[in-house]
């Protein structure tokens, strides 16, 4: 689907390449702002604006061609990319220690607010300690038949295997050259074969499946392009990268965070790479609206990077006590789902101001931005927003 080769884009020129960098931009950032423009003009109808949207097939497909030169052609040429980031902290996560810290934590909390009185909760606190991982949430702690209906759908440690990994609005599927993950990529309007075409907000999440895991992995080896149906519980990684802004809707990206509850296990991690080229408190308050409304689906931040383009957050899904989990819930609602475009004036003027910022600087500085998304790298999984 691509025009190009990366073999023509190394023969380019310096001003070639900024130029192209501009125009494929460009396209990104026009169906970006077509979208949220029709959001407004027929007063937030975004079941109607989407669905037009899929129906346009050029569009999407010009728009899949951008972003896959932009990753592979202009954001690829440093050790570290989102790519990367998220591959690290899914090693820290389940290959290394995070879990399991994150587990122990869990149980010290129990055990802090457990009362004097006899409870059936200890032998769950050892099965869930030692072996599957912690059915602790806001408070709530399992019972010994909730940790045996729930155990298939909890990961295990000791028996991870392959990582299964969902990579929403995939483009190319970047993911799947790592060995230790089952990638699967799903897109609207895929830009490479090895991703599966599927809208994520119409994807139908089935009861799970009570199977084992190499069972599972052969499902989601055979799948087939259009993907409408998908068992939840069965993946350990769903990854957001630049997708949330796509949607004009702050409704939308709430039910994106939604389904992904669905899809992933207990103990999985859903990953946001959400773009921003600001110092990390200029939206502070914005990620701390976003922490809130996906905490309370029934996730857990477990890390949290602001790069110098970038937000970065891993959420871990929690034991739910609930079948369902309520739309709105005291002071949480879809509208906390926000970014700074969805204003019209603070868009307009984020467009100015960008369009001015890639003017103003030479060609050195110019590619020194661009090339890279995560050139500086700040972590505090405590105290960040």
């Amino acid at each position: 689907m691509s025009s190009s080769s990366p073999s023509c884009e190394s023969s380019m020129s310096t001003d070639d390449k900024k130029q192209q960098h501009l125009r494929l931009a460009g396209v990104v950032k026009s169906v970006h702002a077509d979208l949220r423009k029709k959001y407004r003009e027929t007063g937030g109808d975004f079941q109607k604006i989407w669905e037009e949207h899929c129906k346009n097939g050029q569009l999407l497909t010009d728009y899949a061609d951008a972003m896959h030169h932009l990753a592979v052609d202009h954001w690829s040429y440093l050790p570290q990319t989102r790519i990367t980031w998220c591959r690290d902290i899914i090693h820290k996560f389940f290959l290394q220690d995070g879990l399991q810290k994150a587990r122990d934590k869990d149980m010290r909390r129990l055990r802090h607010h457990q009362t004097e009185q006899n409870s059936p909760l200890e032998g769950c606190v050892e099965k869930t300690s030692s072996a599957s991982g912690s059915l602790v949430a806001s408070g709530s702690v399992c019972r010994p038949e909730d940790y045996r209906n729930q155990k298939q759908n909890i990961v295990m440690l000791d028996s991870l295997g392959k990582i299964r990994l969902l990579d929403v609005g995939s483009c190319f599927n970047p993911f799947l050259q790592f060995e230790e993950f089952l990638a699967v990529g799903i897109d609207i309007s895929p830009a490479k074969s090895s991703v599966y075409r599927c809208d994520f907000l119409h994807l139908e999440t089935q009861e799970p499946l009570q199977v084992a895991p190499d069972t599972l992995e052969t499902l989601l080896n055979n799948l087939k392009s259009p993907v409408q149906k998908l068992p939840q519980c069965s993946f350990h990684v769903v990854v957001f990268s630049l997708l949330l802004e796509y949607f004009p809707s702050p409704y939308q990206r709430w039910l994106c965070c939604l389904k992904a509850h669905k899809l992933l296990m207990i103990d999985g991690l859903l990953l946001i790479v959400s773009p921003d080229s600001h110092q990390q408190h200029r939206n502070a308050h914005m990620m701390k609206s976003w922490k809130k409304a996906i905490e309370a689906m029934g996730f857990s931040r477990w890390h949290y990077t602001k790069l110098e383009h970038l937000h970065c957050m891993a959420f871990r899904k929690l034991y739910n006590m609930q079948d369902e989990i309520s739309l709105i819930a005291g002071d949480i609602y879809p509208d906390m789902m926000y970014i700074p475009q969805d204003s019209n004036d603070r868009e307009s003027d984020f467009q100015d101001n960008l369009i001015q910022s890639i003017f103003d600087v030479d060609n050195k500085e110019f590619f020194e931005r661009t090339r890279s998304e995560l050139p500086n790298e700040f972590s505090d999984e405590e105290d960040s927003p």
